[in-house]
């Protein structure tokens, strides 16, 4: 919300009243925080002290490297709740902050980030900053906290009756020159937010506008900070979008309070803000297989589920999960969690013989929190108090969805439990997992929750977090801690904890699907660990290019799904059946098999980054290069986990472009190097795309051929090395997700350790061309030499102009053929322990 007219005038119809000076200080001995009384206008003498807005802000250390720093107009206003369940985990304890009084100057002290509040000259002036002084983050400096009315009031008499009045609070925290800021929810606009103006407030918008399903009050600047807006009310921002300079946020209400969030890198911050409201929940590893849905409004009975996963079966693609998208219920009756009876007569022996047949381990339906009035249960949870109802005691009723639509009331623990008591009965029926859908068009107007002292309006974004943690947690009670899974389209702060989430309805067009990756890379900066995408898009018919280029991009995703709206997904239906190797069917066959061969990587970096509260995939770019400027304006690419870059095409013609951030890069696929930083093009195919490994990578894959997602981690596993150096490290971690051991690399270049791989395992090291010179090739040309020695042999440390050169030659039978020319040969060393020469060439 705009409240000036440019930089002179107030918006028509706004009064504003902005904190002047800071006019006294007192210290919060039980928060160890400041508080700072300041009105608004400059006190010169006591009659100033009289008729005027005075606004307090309250500067708290809630844990080292973050403050608090909330504005309040009115202390007597209440705060009802919801309010975001900050410290799941419970809060840390403060170890590091002080406060220090200067002449011209009090400084408080949280850890690594410090505020210094100026106190003389009658001006209103707060730094945020390093605390060991390297650098500050950002300000709040003149007419940056005020209030503001409208309409506005022509004298203060008016403020008595506050009914045809709205009450906001700002502040506007400043923009350096070049600052970035990225975040803010799924977001599908561009991923640096300066510029734009966006309200957090859930609805159901699709991809293409500039509303979102997720939305998140986390905004990371690339100054090295966070800032976590502590309500989930409706908040507007306006970043450097009113005032170039400045980032403004603004509630209606009594008081605004967000958190500071000191990095310096967009890794600690996260952390930080898991500490805050909780670290994503961790998955399980069945979970990152290739999911298949009916898609949403075709036709599908047991036959043709059948037909669906015999077919994905006979063209090698394995799949995991299979959805049940919404008519699995009867037309009008969604969602009264009753199967359909004339489509599926008995679901439970259905799913039974779907998963005995070896067509699919897991089986997942849709649900949502509404309930349709033609459904006989929709009676019964009206007369018990299930449903939300309006202010005059009526049901909440609309037509939008489904026909006299009802929605369930979660603050009503009775409702929570007749909620829970269906889902119950889903899984006694073999249900493994739910599809979470809807929960953003909640009502704030004309209702009445069951608990009276929530707002309505805090409501709307929050039911998001109730509806997704109630299924969550009957999930977790069924199945285990760790092995509860939803795909849930609707977040706010801290539902990262109830994973995973997808990005909702897309377009079948090559721009929805990079809309679809600048919303999972921003999801991501917020601190959500898992992400999915409708593979081929939702809405329309994906042309075979589009479907195949769509393929690459979901499978390289945390999480994978196959889903449409009025067409499905199966590939022979995309491209008649192509059987080619370019093909839809066999290109979604080697994607899906190259997830499950890389599953020993991605289910190590899932474990890792659930602990730290930090993005899987999608991974910003600045995320793991902070210091590279060109990393904070990325939005084509993403990095899967820490050591994968990955780049979608967008094209027909395969032609894309792509950066490469400082150093040595490999091509998965080719195993040709590329130096960065820079830009570079690629024409690819669709079984490949620019997927490069960083350097100083230690990958731990499947054996070749593998088709499973679950399977052991540690056994005839293949380990590649790339351009590695001392203390590279890869954490191995079994299906169950527990850790089994660490392979690093020594002193010596080799990878130590390694009696906890079991199998036909296999080191691969993978030398880049580009460090040898002619002198180097020529050197090994001329080379030979032949040794009795079984386990390995150690050649040649090549120094002169060129990069230090290491070659390892692995025996994996009676001989080895070593040429580093032939780069993209891998040479390994087998488990196999054989009295055997080498014969080197």
């Amino acid at each position: 919300m705009k409240f000036r007219d440019g930089m002179w005038l107030a918006a028509e119809g706004k009064r504003l009243e902005y904190a002047e000076e800071v006019y006294s200080t007192t210290r919060l001995e039980e928060s160890r925080g400041l508080r700072l009384l300041c009105p608004t206008k400059k006190i010169m003498q006591r009659a100033d002290t009289l008729n005027l807005s005075t606004l307090t802000i309250d500067i708290e250390t809630p844990f080292d490297g973050v403050l608090s720093i909330e504005t309040t107009h009115w202390l007597g206003a209440l705060n009802p709740g919801p309010h975001f369940d900050l410290f799941p985990a419970g809060k840390p304890s403060t170890r590091h902050t002080s406060i220090t009084k200067s002449p011209k100057s009090m400084t408080i002290s949280s850890g690594s980030i410090s505020a210094t509040v100026k106190t003389v000259d009658h001006d209103f002036d707060i730094r945020f900053h390093a605390t060991d002084g390297s650098k500050e983050l950002t300000s709040l400096l003149n007419r940056s906290i005020g209030l503001a009315y409208g309409p506005a009031p022509s004298n203060p008499m008016q403020t008595a009756d506050m009914r045809n009045l709205h009450h906001y609070i700002f502040t506007q925290t400043t923009l350096s020159v070049g600052e970035s800021v990225h975040g803010l929810g799924e977001r599908f606009g561009a991923f640096n937010k300066v510029g734009q103006a966006i309200t957090l407030w859930n609805a159901d918008g699709g991809t293409s506008s500039d509303q979102a399903y997720k939305n998140v009050p986390l905004w990371i600047s690339s100054r090295g900070y966070g800032i976590f807006i502590d309500t989930p009310d409706k908040v507007e921002l306006e970043i450097g979008s009113e005032r170039c300079c400045r980032v403004q946020t603004s509630v209606e209400g009594q008081r605004l309070k967000w958190y500071i969030i000191h990095g310096p890198t967009p890794k600690e911050i996260l952390y930080k803000y898991s500490i805050l409201t909780g670290k994503p929940g961790k998955v399980p590893s069945w979970s990152f297989g290739l999911w298949l849905s009916t898609s949403f409004t075709t036709n599908y009975d047991e036959k043709t589920v059948n037909s669906f996963l015999e077919g994905m079966k006979a063209r090698d693609i394995p799949v995991e999960v299979f959805h049940f998208d919404c008519f699995w219920l009867k037309a009008f009756h969604w969602c009264d969690f009753v199967f359909d009876s004339e489509m599926f007569p008995d679901p439970k022996a259905q799913i039974t013989r779907l998963k005995e047949s070896g067509l699919v381990k897991k089986v997942c339906v849709w649900i949502n929190p509404y309930l349709g009035q033609v459904s006989p249960v929709f009676e019964i949870a009206a007369s018990k108090g299930y449903l939300l109802k309006r202010k005059n005691g009526d049901v909440f009723q609309w037509d939008l969805w489904q026909t006299g639509m009802g929605i369930v009331d979660f603050t009503n623990p009775e409702a929570v439990e007749w909620y829970v008591g269906c889902l119950k009965e889903l899984f006694d029926k073999g249900v493994d997992c739910i599809k979470t859908d809807f929960g953003e068009r909640i009502p704030s107007e004309d209702v009445q929750w069951h608990d009276s002292s929530l707002d309505p309006r805090k409501m709307h974004n929050y039911y998001a977090f109730l509806y997704n943690k109630i299924v969550y947690e009957a999930l977790q009670e069924r199945f285990g801690e760790n092995e509860a899974v939803l795909f849930a389209r609707t977040a706010t702060a801290g539902t990262q904890r109830f994973p995973l989430q997808w990005g909702g309805d897309c377009e079948s067009t090559p721009e929805a699907m990079a809309e679809s990756v600048r919303g999972g890379i921003s999801l991501g900066l917020c601190g959500f660990s898992y992400w999915s995408v409708d593979i081929g898009g939702f809405e329309g018919y994906p042309p075979p290019w589009i479907y195949k280029r769509w393929v690459a991009f979901g499978l390289l995703c945390s999480h994978s799904r196959l889903h449409g709206s009025n067409s499905f997904r199966v590939p022979w239906t995309v491209d008649e059946d192509d059987t080619s190797d370019q093909g839809c069917s066999k290109i979604l066959s080697t994607w899906t098999l190259l997830k499950a061969r890389l599953m020993p990587y991605i289910f190590a970096q899932a474990q890792e980054s659930a602990n730290l509260g930090i993005p899987l995939s999608l991974r910003a770019m600045c995320f793991e290069f902070p210091e590279d400027s060109t990393s904070w304006f990325l939005d084509r690419q993403f990095m899967f986990g820490s050591n994968l870059l990955v780049a979608p095409v967008f094209e027909e013609s395969g032609n894309v472009e792509f950066y490469l951030p400082a150093g040595k890069w490999t091509n998965f696929f080719t195993n040709e190097t590329k130096s960065g930083p820079g830009w570079f093009k690629e024409t690819h195919e669709f079984d490949t795309l620019p997927l490069y490994v960083r350097e100083n990578s230690i990958l731990v894959l499947g054996k070749e051929g593998e088709t499973r997602t679950v399977y052991d981690y540690a056994r005839d596993v293949e380990v590649r090395l790339y351009c590695v150096r001392k203390g590279a490290k890869a954490t191995v971690v079994g299906s169950e997700g527990k850790e089994i051991g660490v392979l690093e690399v020594g002193e010596d270049g080799e990878v130590g350790k390694q009696e906890f791989l079991g199998g036909e395992w296999s080191v691969t090291c993978l030398p880049a061309r580009d460090h040898l010179s002619d002198y180097v090739l020529g050197a090994w040309k001329n080379f030979s030499l032949t040794s009795p020695k079984s386990d390995e042999l150690k050649l040649c440390h090549l120094l002169g102009a060129f990069d230090r050169v290491v070659q390892r030659c692995y025996s994996t039978g009676n001989q080895v053929n070593c040429n580093p020319m032939a780069y993209h040969i891998p040479l390994r060393m087998s488990s196999k322990r054989r009295n055997s020469p080498y014969f080197i060439t």
